[in-house]
């Protein structure tokens, strides 16, 4: 919940909402500046952090900066913990409770608050002659009832809940009770992702930005020495027997500990921000449930992301119960993810946020024009980060995954079936980024039902590869195969928003421009990906001083292949003249 919008589960992201998207309902909010009541609008908060460019520049650089740090923190967070548990049967009880809290947070309130809600906060700020006072007050009550309603009750009904996503047979009984027990434990990370959620948005309501980006990193730093004292002290364990009481208790209490410290420590920077906490249940008649009910295509789009994830997630611990040693499930296919997924969250996700208002505006004054080579401009500059990150994992993915997973619990034959999920996710990150930022089109349009009618579109071809990787191939490689249906699906989910988006903008998609230069990338990737291959293949077994160990045999080719691919297609770029290569620095 870093991001505030996303949701990290093992199988994807679910979008829950607008922080990114900046997606609002049709019709509100046109004329607030017209309905101040003669209350002049209040001075941001922060002074010049609020407005100016020196002030913005300034939050943009703390953000980002949070950003960089939270993500490397959180690489480190999952090297140990494949370490500590593993990639099979084991880390899958682990990692499968620790999706379910995510995944009922946003159906219970996830997707309407960051949708609809936050917006109107945002605006009450601006309309109410309290200052939105009242309002804050209200929605932060509601969610923290909504949300301690809803986590008790998800503890209580846990076997029912894990039941979804696991099979609970003789032969497997164990696996079962323990991710019940896990699940215990981490449901009540429920509570707290609506307290980080709303909080934050307290205090980007009022342009305090800093605290949330970074609060995430001591989430890791707890983790970080959960897992570290986990392997240091305790006898790691490598079948779900074998764990105990006080390792599963270690695991579950840490992991939700660690989730509260992220979402208490937002409290105090909301107080000095000028919110005041106040319990007000007077909610009849204020807004909130016209809001909820606005957020409906939200969170039918948020509910068909989670139906394609709960379906996947069943079938890949299936996986993990035929071959529990074997690295080939659940967890296998999440840590996959954690790094295929880093390029988008980098290049794609940080460009869009900060183009998305000029969208909206272009939209709203009807200038497609504008729209159109702004989108073509965000596809082009992301290309050049996502395609030859795409193909990174295609030629290196192997490579990639011993250096990182092989430790510990895990170990070299574990990570091999990592890494070939890699490599079938690896080209469905380009359609995975484009759509990304084609869905942002409907959005700067206020429209929200088409977004939810690609995800469902999307979810169902995805569930479809999946049943039938599930049905038709071997447990080791079942989830190998949904990784390349997970590509394929967005491939398709593209293919289909292309052709609305172009019906909506009335055939402007500066297609021909896009066509060019990604052949043009795909083609300079594709080299670079050969030859950097054929140095990792050239390098690996040929260094004396490597000889002893085989990880560090596969980092040094992992390092050879990837400064030559990177070289490579830089060379290419500029041999092929691609402009947005051109325009880097040293590549004039």
């Amino acid at each position: 919940m870093a991001e505030g919008t996303e949701i990290r589960t093992g199988t994807g992201s679910v979008t829950a909402g607008t922080g990114q998207d900046g997606a609002r309902p049709r019709g509100r909010g046109r004329h607030a500046a017209g309905k101040r009541k003669g209350r002049r609008a209040q001075a941001p908060p922060d002074g010049p952090a609020g407005g100016g460019k020196g002030g913005l520049a300034r939050s943009s650089m703390l953000m980002a900066l949070g950003t960089m740090v939270s993500r490397a923190t959180g690489l480190i967070r999952t090297m140990l913990q494949a370490a500590a548990l593993g990639t099979g049967l084991l880390a899958s009880t682990y990692n499968t409770a620790n999706t379910v809290p995510t995944s009922l947070y946003t159906l219970l309130i996830g997707g309407a608050l960051n949708a609809v809600l936050v917006p109107q906060l945002v605006r009450a700020r601006s309309t109410h002659a309290d200052g939105g006072s009242a309002y804050e007050q209200r929605l932060v009550t509601m969610v923290l009832c909504v949300l301690g309603t809803g986590t008790l009750l998800a503890v209580w009904c846990a076997p029912q809940i894990v039941s979804v996503y696991m099979e609970n047979s003789p032969g497997h009984h164990a696996a079962f009770e323990l991710t019940v027990t896990f699940a215990r434990f981490l449901l009540p990370q429920i509570f707290f992702y609506g307290v980080f959620s709303i909080f934050g948005q307290v205090l980007n309501a009022r342009e305090r930005f800093g605290a949330m980006m970074w609060t995430p990193v001591l989430n890791n730093a707890v983790l970080i020495a959960m897992f570290g004292l986990y392997l240091g002290i305790l006898t790691v364990p490598d079948r779900v027997e074998d764990i105990t009481s006080a390792q599963t208790t270690l695991l579950g209490i840490g992991t939700t500990g660690a989730l509260a410290l992220q979402a208490l420590a937002l409290v105090p920077f909301a107080r000095a921000a000028g919110f005041r906490p106040r319990p007000r249940f007077d909610w009849r008649g204020s807004g909130l449930g016209g809001s909820v009910r606005a957020a409906r295509w939200t969170l039918l789009l948020v509910l068909a992301n989670l139906a394609a994830m709960t379906v996947v997630t069943r079938y890949a611990n299936a996986a993990d119960d035929a071959l529990p040693h074997g690295g080939v499930g659940y967890s296998a296919y999440s840590y996959a993810q954690t790094f295929w997924m880093l390029p988008q969250s980098i290049a794609t996700v940080s460009v869009m946020t900060a183009l998305l208002p000029r969208l909206s505006r272009a939209a709203v004054e009807g200038r497609l024009g504008d729209l159109r080579d702004g989108m073509s401009r965000t596809l082009r500059v992301t290309g050049t980060v996502i395609v030859p990150a795409a193909f990174f994992f295609v030629a290196l993915g192997p490579q990639l995954a011993e250096v990182v997973f092989a430790h510990g619990a895990a170990d070299p034959s574990t990570a091999v079936p990592l890494g070939q999920m890699l490599q079938a996710l690896g080209l469905g990150l380009i359609p995975f980024s484009a759509q990304y930022v084609l869905l942002r089109g409907f959005y700067a349009f206020e429209d929200t039902r088409t977004p939810f009618l690609m995800a469902a579109a999307t979810a169902a071809v995805n569930i479809a590869l999946a049943t039938a990787c599930h049905l038709l191939l071997s447990p080791r490689w079942a989830v190998t195969g949904m990784a390349g249906a997970y590509s394929l699906s967005y491939l398709a989910g593209m293919g289909l928003t292309l052709r609305l988006l172009r019906r909506r903008m009335g055939g402007r998609i500066d297609g021909r421009r896009l066509a060019a230069t990604y052949a043009k990338l795909i083609a300079a990737s594709g080299v670079a990906a050969a030859l950097g291959w054929a140095a990792a293949r050239g390098v690996s077994g040929r260094l004396p001083f490597t000889a002893a160990s085989g990880t560090a045999d596969t980092l040094v080719a992992l390092v050879a292949g990837a400064v030559v691919l990177v070289a490579a297609f830089l060379l290419c770029g500029r041999a092929m003249r691609i402009d947005e290569l051109r325009r880097l620095p040293g590549m004039r």
